[in-house]
């Protein structure tokens, strides 16, 4: 469990943040410090929104064969994806645990394979990945959307940068891909 602490006007504020990880695939072992590495960027997003109160969020980290089934389940896509986001809230509206008063942001799924094939293909480490991807998925728990392929979307991947770079894991590459990679 981490903590940080919000000074203003001479209060002291401290605000829990649980971070949930668990490992349910065997594929990619799970290099030391990258369970760190997500809580880190789990409290990054939440510190850079302003988020208030305590929270808690579950990082499932599976296989392309578990994230494929995912979602096709729950969005009807039968292809593997890098990472889903499941958002227990809405407008704002968080579900709440009755034992602690946390916000139940909802939950990431990360593939392993996938993030390490990503990494490789944009070169860049697996954290910086890895990093990238809880990112993006913390953003879409808190509400933010990217379909349109508008406004949004470069609002996010601002914010996903802007944690990268407080991080110290700034981009190495454009994320573009060439034609022969399609």
């Amino acid at each position: 469990m981490f903590f940080f602490i919000i000074l203003k006007k001479g209060m002291v504020k401290m605000d829990k943040i649980k971070v949930i990880i668990t490992n349910k695939q065997k594929d990619i072992k799970i290099p030391t410090g990258l369970r760190m590495l997500i809580r880190r960027c789990c409290n990054a997003v939440l510190k850079m929104e302003e988020f208030p109160g305590s929270v808690e969020v579950s990082v499932t980290l599976v296989n392309d064969k578990q994230i494929k089934e995912l979602n096709a389940i729950y969005r009807n896509k039968d292809s593997v994806t890098d990472v889903l986001s499941f958002p227990m809230g809405e407008n704002g509206k968080y579900d709440t645990d009755p034992d602690t008063g946390a916000k139940i942001l909802g939950d990431i799924v990360i593939s392993m394979e996938t993030a390490v094939e990503q990494a490789e293909r944009f070169g860049h480490s697996l954290q910086r990945e890895v990093g990238y991807l809880t990112a993006h998925s913390m953003l879409h728990l808190l509400g933010y959307d990217h379909e349109d392929n508008g406004l949004q979307r470069l609002r996010m991947r601002e914010k996903e940068e802007k944690v990268m770079t407080l991080l110290g894991l700034p981009s190495s590459s454009s994320y573009v891909i060439k034609d022969e990679e399609q």
